[in-house]
């Protein structure tokens, strides 16, 4: 079975020649790995240990999660939801989301 993004087809656990698994995969392991960047940001990132990249059988890069505690789903909500609102608010007023660091000395 199958969503319409994919991401709920089989893990690729036995590998078929000719799928892309490997550009796949990869694609994953470079968001995990922005994802578990802002998380260590947000001191977040003990709350995810099981993020990892990982591949379905049609080649399509997922990144799992993994199992968390109810609190840590909501925060993750709470700040989706944020990022949403300050993302609408950047784009009536044109100006920019965060400030800027100012360049080193």
């Amino acid at each position: 079975m199958t969503d319409r993004r994919g991401v709920v087809a089989k893990r690729a656990e036995n590998l078929s020649p000719g799928v892309p698994y490997v550009r796949g995969w990869n694609r994953a392991r470079r968001s995990a790995g922005a994802l578990a960047d802002q998380l260590v940001l947000l001191g977040l990132d003990s709350d995810f240990p099981g993020l990892v990249a990982d591949v379905n059988v049609f080649g399509d890069g997922l990144v799992q999660l993994g199992n968390v505690r109810p609190e840590t789903a909501e925060l993750l909500a709470t700040l989706i939801a944020a990022g949403l609102a300050a993302e609408a608010s950047d784009a009536t007023t044109d100006g920019p989301l965060l400030p800027q660091e100012a360049p080193a000395a």
